[in-house]
């Protein structure tokens, strides 16, 4: 998620030195160390289908992932969700659990310009509804890397025996908004959420990082009872990601620890169940971009997150 969405008004980045982004890891996620040790010591995997930094730049905002439908929605009628529910495997360590995927941004979005600015609560204040998301360089959108992350990740939760179910799918013409995001993990009675996003951050700055919800309590808005448990979800999500991709965690923001909480983001805030963000890496940074738009790199992502996951509700 670009950094420029109304979602995100983040505080000032900050570089931190590679000690200390050890250290703070090593605290954090203990169980990951060693991935990070290979980060380190060979630069990161590269297993092809990157883009190059000096490529033409391609806005999210004009270039769509995939067709989708067209015409816009009048905002008196509401876009029905229609995501499917997964039909879990007969028997598994999830069964009985629910687990909400929500790939960030539609494809769709940038058609319906005025639908996605218009205000919503979150809580706190309003904000945009929804944004187009950044994408790579080349080209390659944030929206199209969320989706196909989110399909890799509901099939190895299906296999795991949990009922997954997507806030989109592509499957309606815009949104949904960020407080219907929200209501679609509510209403659910996830055990656990997990927003699938890609950085827009500066090039040169790379890495992932998981956003963990603040304590809010402000309108519509009461994260205390989520707070604790999400943040359970997020270290060991972080954990498996970078023991699973090898990625370092970012090293623009959260300290060198993976981890950044935040009190501004609508998605978050009006949760009632566990929920975290994960920015998987930075598609304005050549090296970051190279992962991202590698399908081999995207299936380690996926079974990074799920295995967090399954970690998180296996206790």
């Amino acid at each position: 998620m670009s950094y420029a969405g109304p979602d995100f008004e983040p505080p000032q980045p900050r570089r931190t030195r590679r000690g200390l982004m050890t250290v703070a890891l090593a605290a954090l996620v203990p169980g990951a160390l060693l991935g990070w040790l290979v980060y380190e010591t060979v630069g990161g995997p590269g297993d092809g289908g990157g883009t190059d930094g000096a490529s033409a730049r391609a806005s999210a905002s004009t270039a769509p992932a995939s067709p989708t439908e067209d015409g816009k929605q009048p905002e008196s009628s509401p876009v029905p969700t229609g995501t499917r529910t997964s039909a879990p495997a007969a028997s598994g360590p999830l069964k009985g659990k629910v687990v909400v995927i929500d790939p960030g941004h539609n494809p769709g979005n940038f058609r319906h310009t005025g639908e996605i600015n218009r205000q919503v609560d979150i809580g706190t204040n309003r904000k945009e509804c929804d944004t187009t998301g950044t994408s790579t360089d080349d080209g390659y959108t944030e929206a199209k890397f969320t989706l196909d992350v989110a399909h890799r990740m509901r099939a190895l939760l299906e296999e795991q025996g949990a009922t997954v179910k997507l806030t989109q799918d592509a499957d309606r013409p815009f949104g949904p908004c960020v407080d219907e995001r929200a209501r679609i993990g509510n209403e659910a009675k996830a055990d656990a959420v997990v927003s699938v996003h890609a950085d827009g951050s500066g090039a040169g700055n790379r890495g992932f990082h998981v956003i963990l919800p603040g304590s809010v309590r402000a309108g519509a808005a009461d994260t205390r009872a989520i707070v604790a448990p999400s943040r359970d979800l997020g270290e060991r999500v972080a954990g498996r990601f970078v023991a699973v991709t090898g990625s370092a965690p970012a090293d623009y923001i959260g300290d060198g620890t993976g981890l950044v909480t935040r009190k501004d983001l609508g998605g978050l805030n009006l949760s009632t169940v566990p929920k975290v963000f994960v920015e998987c890496g930075n598609m304005r940074d050549s090296k970051d971009a190279a992962l991202l738009t590698s399908g081999a790199w995207r299936q380690k992502a996926a079974q990074g997150i799920s295995e967090g996951i399954v970690s998180f509700l296996r206790g």
